[in-house]
């Protein structure tokens, strides 16, 4: 047993020597106050469904406006965050090799940005014209060459270090 129903317990006659009048009783009764009360929760349910909806409308015509102020919709970017995503996994699981091989490192960081400085002339033309498909292939095809070149890299300078593990076994 706790000790706020000890309490009650112990002290039921101290507790209950005042009783609510007939008055708040027969409001209790009353059908007015359920109605009273449903019309409170219809009210607060409505207000709430107001605010949803119209913070539902802010964010979507923002999102909206952002597409039209940068001309490129989100889908793109979606696609954008995506591949840039990929590239950066692979980017990360090869640096740790890029250090011992500088000259890897420098033309990967060239050719990166090449195809980087076309991707923003694409998107340029994407701004002209969104509808065009060929544009949004374009942009796939650089961000797809992209990753390309980082998993053919990864891929050639595990195979390097493999043979240079197995020519010097006892180097470590």
């Amino acid at each position: 047993m706790d000790s706020l129903e000890r309490f009650v317990k112990e002290n039921r006659e101290k507790l209950d020597r005042y009783e609510p009048s007939q008055g708040v009783w027969d409001r209790i009764d009353s059908p007015k106050s359920s109605i009273r009360a449903k019309l409170v929760y219809s009210v607060a349910a409505a207000a709430v469904l107001i605010f949803v909806i119209g913070a539902a409308l802010f964010l979507y015509s923002s999102e909206n406006r952002k597409e039209r102020l940068s001309g490129i919709p989100a889908e793109v970017r979606e696609m954008e965050l995506f591949y840039n995503s990929m590239v950066n996994t692979l980017y990360l699981q090869a640096r740790p090799m890029l250090t011992e091989h500088p000259e890897v490192a420098k033309e990967l960081e060239n050719d990166l940005a090449r195809i980087d400085k076309i991707c923003v002339e694409i998107k340029n033309d994407l701004k002209d014209n969104v509808s065009n498909q060929e544009v949004l292939e374009a942009l796939i095809q650089n961000y797809t060459i992209k990753v390309h070149i980082l998993e053919d890299m990864l891929r050639i300078l595990k195979e390097n270090e493999n043979n240079t593990e197995k020519q010097n076994p006892n180097a470590l």
